[in-house]
């Protein structure tokens, strides 16, 4: 079972990264994107026999402790069996 875990920053912060990556597109010549957004991708393989529900259990605990800060981002994720 892997799970496929993806990190954003919160609509609400400003996105550097995301702008530069923008800026840099315009001037390419991708006149139909309208704005980029950064973010991280993760991919957690998980032991054989584990529950669905606590599959879910241990992402969601190691998105919220590990891999986000939470006063700047969020997270979603799903698990593929």
């Amino acid at each position: 079972m892997k799970a496929h875990v993806y990190v954003t920053l919160k609509a609400s912060v400003l996105d550097p990264q995301g702008q530069t990556i923008y800026n840099a597109l315009r001037k390419m010549g991708y006149s139909g994107v309208e704005s980029v957004r950064q973010g991280k991708y993760f991919t957690i393989s998980l032991a054989q026999g584990i529950s669905a529900e606590a599959a879910r259990d241990e992402v969601e605990r190691i998105a919220r402790d590990v891999l986000t800060n939470p006063v700047i981002e969020e997270f979603n994720y799903k698990i593929e069996e």
